[in-house]
């Protein structure tokens, strides 16, 4: 079992021991996108969500997501970001829009951020649909992946 990084000498779990690594700057970016109808994107636009303002508290959902991370993936290092920012940005669709997310997450570290910036996305979706979820219950998370990543040992990575 020693083979696996995150697997002891008996076979048991455990969190991988960084303090031999060298502190760099860490960058990631990750993306999600939802699929909305017409009718929401027009709801929102006209700020006619009675819940407030998706976008804003999607954001600061997704900010807690970052900084929460290693409370909910079991093996994530707990990390000190640097910051947190996000991009929205809807794009007209077959049948509605689609709300494409993106996070960008930065520390000074020993370990990357490329899950904080995922969990950022994800959380950042949930809190949109369940902002909206009055107006659109059909609205569909889709794909949500690492866009780029930056610093570390195994270098820099940009999705194709």
């Amino acid at each position: 079992m020693s083979e696996f990084s995150h697997w002891n000498e008996e076979g048991r779990p455990k969190m991988v021991d960084i303090s031999e690594k060298d502190i760099t700057t860490r960058i990631a970016i990750a993306q999600s996108t939802i699929s909305i109808s017409t009718e929401l994107y027009e709801a929102i636009q006209n700020g006619l969500i009675k819940k407030g303002d998706p976008l804003n508290v999607a954001q600061i959902a997704g900010i807690m997501g970052a900084k929460k991370t290693s409370d909910i993936i079991p093996m994530c290092h707990p990390i000190a970001l640097s910051g947190t920012d996000f991009t929205f940005e809807y794009v007209e669709a077959p049948n509605g829009y689609d709300l494409i997310i993106r996070a960008t997450v930065k520390c000074s570290g020993k370990t990357g951020v490329e899950m904080e910036a995922l969990t950022a996305v994800s959380v950042a979706g949930l809190t949109f649909y369940d902002m909206c979820k009055a107006v659109d219950k059909s609205m569909v998370i889709k794909e949500t992946f690492l866009v780029q990543k930056k610093g570390g040992k195994s270098g820099d990575f940009f999705h194709k």
